[in-house]
């Protein structure tokens, strides 16, 4: 594999004045040929209307620059709990909050969409699965996008689900519509859930077993703060926490792994974004 065929980036910011064009444009200064952003505030469903977010503007840069749209990466609010039917009127505000933001994904020409699949808050596992499927189920048969929904894989703090590869096969199994779901393979939560991803073949041939790498759509590349199975989801620098540069630089590398977008979601240093050194650091193997 050759640095062609590896497409990796960072999460950046959607802010005003110049909202996707500087988007696109904070990418490129991190020497990224993908990225992720939100179409929003993460926190909430408050969104700007599409017409005034520069699209087209940032559209033409992209296609200026040769970069593929269908690598580009967006991800839903944290707001967003459809393992939770606890509360009806939260469940139904979820379910409107992910049909917007996969119109809103599919405005500015992106088709992959990073879900947290949820918490049970109490009800248990079985039941938070099944919530989930029922309101994905929903959404996916009354979307007419290509709008792929990769569920993440998640540490296991409080009450989440999506922490065991098995849960997420449990859903993907059960989506009517296969083509439209896959899996965002986070490499923090994984180690933090407490899966050895330090053997990349056999973690890979573990998922392919359980789910599938065709299914792979999104890699999120984050050092862990903590030691494997603690379930804390603290993000680290690359190269910094208890998983590594070497083992990380392997998933950006991986031929398995090949033309999947590799997302760094790693913390600032102080007010300065990491990105252009880690992208670096991960593209070079001689380091």
């Amino acid at each position: 594999m050759n640095l062609n065929d590896i497409y990796i980036g960072s999460h950046v910011s959607l802010k005003s004045p110049d909202y996707f064009l500087g988007s696109v444009e904070e990418a490129f200064s991190y020497g990224a040929n993908t990225f992720m952003f939100y179409t929003g505030a993460p926190q909430n469903a408050l969104r700007l209307p599409l017409e005034k977010l520069k699209i087209e503007e940032g559209k033409a840069l992209l296609k200026e620059k040769g970069i593929n749209l269908s690598k580009l990466v967006v991800h839903a609010p944290y707001i967003i709990n459809l393992a939770n039917a606890k509360s009806p009127d939260l469940y139904e505000f979820s379910k409107r909050t992910l049909q917007n933001e996969m119109k809103r994904t599919a405005a500015f020409g992106a088709s992959i969409l990073v879900l947290h699949p949820g918490s049970h808050v109490g009800q248990g596992l079985e039941c938070a699965l099944s919530n989930l499927v029922r309101a994905l189920n929903d959404i996916i048969n009354n979307d007419h996008s290509n709008v792929r929904i990769a569920l993440e894989t998640m540490a296991g703090k409080g009450t989440e689900i999506g922490k065991q590869l098995e849960e997420l096969k449990y859903v993907i199994d059960r989506i009517e519509r296969k083509e439209r779901i896959g899996v965002c393979l986070d490499t923090c939560h994984l180690f933090d859930a407490g899966y050895d991803i330090a053997n990349i073949d056999e973690f890979l041939s573990l998922f392919d077993r359980i789910i599938g790498l065709n299914k792979i759509l999104v890699l999120h590349i984050n050092d862990s703060k903590n030691p494997a199975g603690l379930k804390k989801d603290r993000h680290q620098n690359i190269g910094e926490g208890f998983i590594g540069l070497d083992v990380l630089r392997s998933y950006v590398w991986h031929p398995l792994l090949k033309d999947i977008p590799k997302i760094l979601e790693t913390p600032y240093i102080g007010s300065n974004p990491p990105y252009k050194k880690e992208i670096a650091m991960l593209l070079n193997k001689h380091i």
